[in-house]
């Protein structure tokens, strides 16, 4: 199994999923992390001059099939990932990552290693009430 987290540094677990450019991936083997590797991974940078702007103020965002492409371009780092840990995203980030069968956690820790633990110990909360 193996879990990515999402980070603006290779160390950190990052607060915004779109604006991250790495992925932290734990390898997991009978319940522990046996390896850690940092995958680079696209951002909203790489399509900034592609916005679609599909959606009414005030309601959530990403959630057409543009968006889902791009989320799924993002998620192509991560494809061998079961779970997604991140500090922050967007409804239409979340259910993309859903879509393509990789469970994403909004998470309050901001310590990778921390966030996978807890997941693996079934104590992780995911905090749906950050989406954005």
């Amino acid at each position: 199994m193996k879990i990515a987290v999402v980070s603006d540094d290779g160390q950190n677990l990052s607060q915004h999923f779109g604006r991250a450019p790495y992925y932290i991936v734990f390898s997991i083997q009978e319940g522990k992390i046996t390896g850690k590797e940092i995958r680079e991974k696209m951002g909203h940078n790489q399509f900034a001059a592609e916005h679609n702007h599909e959606h009414d103020h005030g309601q959530h965002h990403g959630l057409d099939d543009a968006s889902h492409g791009k989320h799924a371009t993002m998620a192509q780092a991560i494809a061998d990932c079961e779970v997604l840990i991140c500090g922050g995203m967007g409804m239409g980030a979340y259910e993309s990552m859903r879509r393509l069968n990789i469970q994403p956690f909004v998470t309050d820790s901001t310590d990778p290693e921390t966030a996978v633990k807890s997941y693996l110990e079934g104590k992780l909360v995911d905090h749906i009430e950050k989406l954005h």
